[in-house]
């Protein structure tokens, strides 16, 4: 059984003009594997990570996560099951409270989710920044000190905090260095093995999506247009979208091993 399973997600959004965001999109996530989604600009992908994350609802279609209808859930249910789907979005500046520390923002991901008595919280914060290779002595900086590359690090940190079984990435590398990016992707593969984590992987650029992912969905005007494993939608692409997306990297190597 899948740990994800999206099924028939439609939403259209009613402003100045009417938006087709989704339309009849389905897609599963297997426990312990990454999932990339990937297409352009607008075509969809995070009108359905909010879905998923219960930060909007669909107009009709199913979204089932852990054996439970997602979105029948309320009140303390949906808090409690909460910690099991965290979300690092793509610019950990906005992520976060503007004055917050890194401790301040890592608290508050225990005091929401975890359950973890306060007296625990320094020794789980001092592991979670060692985890995401950060000093523990970075506890009380404020985060508006930091680096883009270590603010996304703590957005890791907090995403983990609550021991989830799936992290939703929208986009969570574009706004980082190239020399970073890679540094990222290496952590996100050791956490993914290290403590089982499935991942939705979001993004417009497919060499990032691919070196991190087991298979890749490409999504076009919201509709998911191609979806297989990795190495066969890079090989043997059928849509016109992901050819193109192929062809706009020109130095996209052959498909191989995952890292």
């Amino acid at each position: 059984m899948s740990l994800l399973t999206v099924t028939d997600l439609s939403k259209t959004h009613h402003g100045a003009r009417r938006v087709r965001a989704l339309e009849d999109v389905s897609l599963s996530v297997d426990a312990g594997e990454t999932l990339g989604l990937v297409g352009p600009s607008g075509c969809g992908k995070s009108t359905l990570a909010r879905m998923i994350l219960r930060l909007d609802r669909p107009d009709a279609g199913a979204i089932r996560f852990d054996g439970q209808d997602w979105l029948a859930l309320r009140g303390r249910d949906l808090r409690r099951a909460r910690g099991g789907l965290q979300m690092v979005f793509q610019d950990p500046a906005a992520a976060f409270h503007p004055r917050a520390t890194v401790q301040g923002a890592l608290a508050e991901a225990l005091r929401l989710h975890s359950g973890m008595p306060r007296a625990a919280w320094a020794t789980r914060i001092a592991d979670l920044l060692t985890q995401v290779d950060l000093a523990p002595d970075l506890a009380p900086r404020p985060l508006s000190t930091l680096s883009g590359g270590q603010q996304q690090r703590v957005a890791i940190a907090r995403a983990i905090a609550t021991g989830p079984r799936l992290v939703v990435l929208d986009e969570a590398l574009s706004a980082l260095d190239t020399s970073i990016r890679g540094r990222i992707l290496a952590l996100l593969v050791r956490l993914q093995r290290d403590l089982g984590l499935a991942y939705l992987f979001i993004g417009h650029d497919l060499a990032v999506v691919r070196a991190i992912s087991h298979r890749i969905a490409v999504m076009d005007a919201g509709r998911i247009v191609e979806t297989g494993p990795a190495t066969k939608v890079l090989a043997h692409p059928q849509a016109d979208l992901t050819r193109r997306l192929i062809a706009a990297i020109p130095t996209l190597s052959p498909p191989g091993d995952l890292p």
